[in-house]
């Protein structure tokens, strides 16, 4: 059975969650404090963790960076009400996998729940179950050891950018509309939550690109989405 641990400090939100994942036959702990919370979740062996914002005693965003700090790695789905940009962007970069914004409907907390789960247990699958290398001009990516190195460099990616990236690798000068790769690379494709797809694109051309503005590896095509340049495209 899955073990899931609930940071929420809302008594009926926390009650909510529980009720709906354990439905899904979950294993679920709650826990309203957030320094309660880091031990727990830094003693228990927990599959995934769903993380509230604002929180007493420690805040989601401290918490996960404690947690993403340590050497083991356990899935983080941010429940926050902040929906700027900069909030979300600032739960990735200390390194949530994913997030959702308040209000949330259930079947969205539950479809988010399964695709991490089904991405954890895909990870776990044996090596040579995996994905082939990909190596075009100076970018290099390892899906065994899920490295990522361009010219030489390794490049720090979380869970989620490496996933998109290697994506768009494998399938060089495709163009894919935002719909399209939530469905592919989170597992779910919901109205609304395509700004996932913006952010973290735009955290990958931050760390990729020379100049994120003038991208090179992932490229907009207006109106449509975007796609990796072909093999013809990249000098070797």
């Amino acid at each position: 059975m899955t073990s899931i641990l609930v940071v929420e400090d809302d008594a009926d939100i926390a009650k909510l969650v529980r009720l709906h994942l354990e439905d899904l036959g979950h294993r679920v702990t709650v826990e309203p404090n957030g320094r309660l919370a880091l031990g727990l979740a830094r003693g228990g062996s927990f599959d995934l963790l769903i993380l509230d914002l604002m929180l007493p005693g420690l805040d989601g965003i401290e918490l996960c960076r404690r947690l993403r700090a340590g050497e083991t790695y356990t899935p983080i789905l941010m429940l926050t009400a902040r929906s700027s940009e900069t909030d979300r962007v600032l739960g990735l970069e200390m390194g949530a996998d994913d997030y959702l914004t308040k209000p949330f409907s259930v079947r969205e907390l539950q479809a988010r729940v399964k695709a991490i789960l089904r991405r954890v247990e895909q990870l776990a699958a044996p090596e040579d179950s995996g994905g082939q290398p990909v190596a075009l001009g100076g970018l290099e990516i390892d899906p065994s050891r899920r490295e990522v190195s361009l010219d030489g460099r390794l490049v720090d990616l979380t869970a989620r950018e490496f996933d998109l990236l290697y994506f768009f690798a494998c399938h060089p000068g495709r163009v894919f509309s935002r719909a399209q790769l939530l469905d592919n690379v989170w597992g779910y494709a919901h109205e609304g939550y395509q700004h996932t797809v913006n952010t973290h694109i735009n955290r990958l051309r931050r760390k990729l690109e020379p100049d994120p503005s003038q991208p090179f590896w992932i490229r907009t095509v207006w109106g449509v989405g975007y796609r990796f340049p072909a093999p013809e495209e990249v000098a070797c």
